[in-house]
């Protein structure tokens, strides 16, 4: 079936999906491109493709197609695809895992989307994101992820509950700051076993309340010519260190 009208009701919910609340309200939200609709379908989180007239994509699931003007009306990129898809969120509340990493308060969509993909690559088996983090589920989110959000545990919890159930599971909860702090280097096998890192806001780090909240803080040794590092590279780095050799 061909939609041709910008006044269809569905049309109208596909362009609704670039608001936050919508998203929230639907628990729906659009990827686009080829590699995200893949790395969605790969996950079972495609609900229908939405494809250009005469383009072809053999995936087993109902599909959508639309007219370039509408391409262009639901697309949030300045050069759209002509390959999207509406896609189910993640509505896992749970804990998993012996790996957690918590985010207090990311904001910037492309760090988080960093933070997501270096999660996956370093093992990672739980995302847990304040309920002030940036939207999983925002345009620059979803592509700075290159589609890693479908395959790993992303929950939004509040950091304060999540730690109190993390401590009384005995994780041993690592903040990041370089006063008191021990070098990631020097963590032994158990150490990293099985833990849960607390990485900052951007502009704030993490808040007081959290850090009186840590067993152990870490820090990356560097220059001492460089104040800080972006929470991104800081994160991969820490996670690195935290998957090396712990087998």
């Amino acid at each position: 079936m061909l939609i041709t009208s910008l006044d269809n009701d569905k049309i109208k919910s596909y362009m609704k999906l670039k608001d936050r609340k919508y998203r929230k309200k639907t628990k729906t939200f659009i990827v686009e491109g080829l590699h995200l609709v893949l790395e969605a379908y790969k996950s079972g989180s495609i609900i229908e493709l939405i494809l250009e007239k005469d383009e072809v994509l053999p995936l087993d699931v109902p599909c959508v197609y639309v007219t370039n003007e509408i391409i262009n009306k639901i697309s949030s990129l300045d050069a759209p695809s002509n390959i999207m898809a509406l896609c189910k969120m993640n509505e896992s509340t749970e804990i998993k895992g012996e790996k957690i990493l918590l985010l207090d308060g990311i904001q910037d969509p492309g760090n988080l989307g960093t933070i997501v993909r270096s999660s996956l690559a370093f093992d990672v088996d739980t995302i847990i994101m304040s309920p002030d983090t940036v939207d999983l589920y925002n345009p620059k989110v979803l592509r700075s992820t290159q589609g890693m959000i479908f395959h790993l545990n992303i929950i939004t919890k509040s950091l304060d509950e999540a730690i109190d159930q993390l401590k009384n599971n005995e994780y041993p909860i690592y903040g990041t700051r370089v006063e008191y702090g021990s070098d990631v280097r020097t963590l032994n096998k158990k150490d990293k076993k099985r833990y849960a890192l607390v990485m900052g806001n951007e502009g704030n780090g993490i808040r007081r309340e959290i850090l009186d909240k840590c067993d152990k803080f870490l820090y990356i040794d560097m220059n001492e010519k460089v104040e800080s590092l972006n929470v991104a590279v800081a994160t991969s780095i820490l996670l690195y260190e935290l998957n090396r050799n712990v087998d």
